[in-house]
């Protein structure tokens, strides 16, 4: 789908220097954007999978997370 979308000045100098930076073409950033977008924005009951992008296994974190409270 191609989509056309008004940016503010300030807007498209920023995603031109993240561009710039990560070696991204706007089109993989903007994509990039609205996927974190959508995915931050799931409803409650769709948790299942929420650590898999995360290097830390969810059980230790949470024994870690315990250990503080001794």
């Amino acid at each position: 789908m191609r989509a056309i979308v008004d940016l503010p000045d300030e807007q498209v100098r920023g995603l031109a220097e993240l561009c710039r930076r990560e070696g991204l073409s706007r089109a993989e950033a903007v994509r990039r954007a609205i996927a974190e977008y959508l995915r931050a924005r799931r409803p409650d009951g769709e948790l299942f999978g929420l650590w898999r992008d995360r290097d830390i296994d969810g059980l230790e974190y949470e024994r870690s997370l315990r250990r503080e409270w001794r």
